[in-house]
């Protein structure tokens, strides 16, 4: 994974789930907080999750084959959808059971101050964790809000980690009060009640991860600003006039396809053509270095196919609008 970032997130995440997860299965064995299984289970899937994601990232830097010619870059994409499945099956539909059985048959916490210990524990465990993401999504996020920054990041590894982690950091404070109103009161209920809160909890992030990560499964454009800058690098003014239409799509986080029909002049050289088009790819690597992979059509510029619109059928159409964001 070139995200150095991103990686060193992942391995905080899993060192404080570990930890976390195997605090609480303890403070369920002495105590009988559904609770505090519910969280267990909960921690234990993050911990997988975080594993799917580093292995995600190993797959995703195998080189091209002839069978996959655009390489595996989006191996990544694959197992953080694969996260959001195992958050909403393990975590959240476990946690929904568990919390309906503990209300429908109450019982008293025993040996309280094992859970509500394990959950000051786990808390402080996971805001480091959070922290860490925190810290590591700061360069990449600029000046995004942090909406904005899970909708657009195009490396899902920082953003699934973020979700994970404050709805890791939600579920303790539901956990906890769920385990201290069931003390204050002496009924179990309240302790159900705060298991199946985590339970919706973790079933509404992962259908938010599900979201974001089958949009960059099915192929998302580059940003505008990188658009932009694409756009400038192509047009020299001299042989390349213009970009009749172009669309770019990411392979990987790391890696961009550019395809553009260019307009030329009719009277043009063969030899020009090339050597426009070659230097044209040059300024495109390094206006937008994670432009991989370039195809650029050259064609004469015509206007009234152009006043037909962007129509990707259309030899040569008009420019193709700018791509809205994700």
């Amino acid at each position: 994974m070139s995200a150095s970032g991103g990686t060193r997130a992942i391995v905080a995440a899993l060192g404080a789930n570990l930890a976390i997860a195997a605090s609480k299965f303890v403070a369920f064995a002495f105590s009988g907080s559904s609770s505090m299984l519910a969280e267990g289970v909960h921690s234990l899937a993050d911990s997988g999750n975080q594993f799917l994601l580093l292995l995600g990232g190993k797959k995703a830097q195998r080189e091209a084959t002839p069978q996959h010619p655009f390489g595996y870059g989006r191996e990544r994409y694959i197992y953080a959808f694969l996260v959001s499945i195992v958050l909403f099956s393990v975590g959240g539909m476990f946690a929904i059971y568990e919390g309906y059985e503990k209300i429908k048959t109450p019982h008293e916490i025993e040996h309280w101050y094992w859970p509500v210990g394990v959950l000051i524990f786990a808390i402080i465990a996971e805001g480091f964790s959070f922290r860490t993401a925190i810290k590591e999504s700061n360069p990449q996020r600029g000046e995004l809000s942090w909406k904005e920054f899970v909708r657009r990041a195009k490396a899902p590894e920082l953003p699934v980690v973020l979700l994970e982690d404050f709805g890791a950091l939600v579920g303790l404070v539901l956990a906890l009060g769920g385990v201290g109103l069931a003390l204050l009161t002496g009924d179990g209920v309240w302790d159900g009640i705060g298991t199946l809160c985590i339970g919706i909890l973790l079933i509404l992030i992962a259908l938010v991860l599900a979201a974001e990560t089958k949009s960059l499964l099915l192929g998302e454009s580059a940003g505008a600003d990188q658009v932009k800058k694409i756009e400038t690098a192509i047009v020299d003014g001299d042989t390349v006039t213009g970009i009749i239409h172009m669309r770019t799509l990411h392979l990987g986080p790391e890696e961009l396809l550019v395809a553009a029909k260019i307009a030329v002049q009719h009277d043009d050289t063969a030899a020009q053509v090339a050597s426009a088009i070659n230097a044209a790819e040059a300024r495109i690597r390094e206006a937008v270095p994670i432009a991989r992979v370039i195809y650029l059509e050259p064609d004469i510029y015509s206007e009234s196919e152009a006043a037909k619109g962007p129509d990707r059928e259309a030899t040569p159409g008009g420019p193709a609008p700018h791509p809205a964001d994700h």
